[in-house]
């Protein structure tokens, strides 16, 4: 398949390659990134995008996508795909959708689960919605590039899948730090904290599978001196999404607000900008109760 690939940052990059390795013809489209071995570089957004089946975009924010989609919708030819696979704003995915539908195109949008480490292994979970016309036509590229994709309704429900997926990971990531501070305070061992809840009712992905402790269950960022493998700085994006999202919606989301509010403080005020977002364990070790 002939695909055309905008924006090859950390997870883009990988994405292509392994689209490559598949055996598909990638041409790929970044104003400062390198191509990966095997993508050919285009001049610009709309030359990747000519003579493609697919164009997918991993893009930054929602205005930057809009910013694309003006720029290579024009380029692309009715009957093809746009699949965006970038995390924004529902508003933006819905936009960029109409747009697309009136040009003839099917469209996606196709937010990620998995991080770097999925990206690179080809095991990213991809939340899609759009017509399902569109999502056949992109399943197999979905198979290369993750070990599942959920077809989760019309346009727009693929980042609203996301963003509360995500609003439920930074409020336990948080919770999971707080609780190994107390462990910790408390004489509690910390292997032996990790050994009861991961295994009692207390358990959660954050704990089970990504485990803010150096040192204790499966290999994370803590054992890596808290070096992203997602990033703080994109926790509260995603947070930011969910509260905006609430917002349009006028849905009560405390624990969520809350969640946007430290990892603000944190990213912003502290020193978690560029640190995995596990690294709250360390900002709550510092702190006493009134601080």
């Amino acid at each position: 398949m002939n695909i055309g690939f905008i924006g090859l940052g950390n997870m883009g990059a990988p994405m292509a390659a392994n689209l490559v390795a598949a055996g598909h013809q990638v041409a790929g489209f970044d104003p400062a990134a390198p191509c990966p071995e095997g993508v050919t570089r285009a001049a610009t957004a709309a030359a990747a995008a000519d003579g493609a089946e697919v164009v997918i975009s991993m893009l930054p924010n929602g205005k930057i996508l809009r910013d694309v989609a003006d720029q290579i919708i024009p380029a692309m030819t009715a009957g093809t795909v746009f699949c965006d696979c970038s995390t924004v704003d529902v508003d933006s995915a819905r936009a960029v959708a109409d747009q697309a539908r009136a040009a003839g195109l099917g469209a996606l949008d196709a937010p990620v689960s998995g991080g770097v480490g999925g990206a690179t292994a080809g095991t990213l979970t991809f939340m899609v919605g759009g017509d399902d016309t569109a999502f056949a036509t992109v399943a197999p590229l979905f198979e290369v590039m993750g070990q599942k994709a959920v077809h989760c309704g019309a346009s727009g429900a693929g980042q609203a899948a996301k963003i509360c997926n995500n609003m439920i990971l930074g409020a336990t990531m948080i919770v999971t730090c707080e609780a190994f501070a107390l462990a910790d305070k408390l004489g509690l061992d910390r292997a032996k904290m990790f050994d009861v809840v991961s295994t009692s009712s207390g358990s959660s992905w954050s704990m089970n599978s990504y485990c803010p402790a150096p040192g204790v269950g499966p290999q994370s960022p803590a054992d890596n001196d808290y070096k992203p493998g997602f990033a703080a700085d994109l926790m509260l994006k995603d947070l930011r999404l969910s509260q905006q999202a609430a917002e349009a919606v006028d849905a009560d989301t405390p624990m969520g607000a809350q969640a946007m509010a430290l990892y603000a403080r944190f990213v912003e005020h502290e020193d978690g900008a560029g640190r995995d977002f596990s690294a709250m364990l360390p900002r709550f070790e510092r702190r006493g109760r009134d601080k």
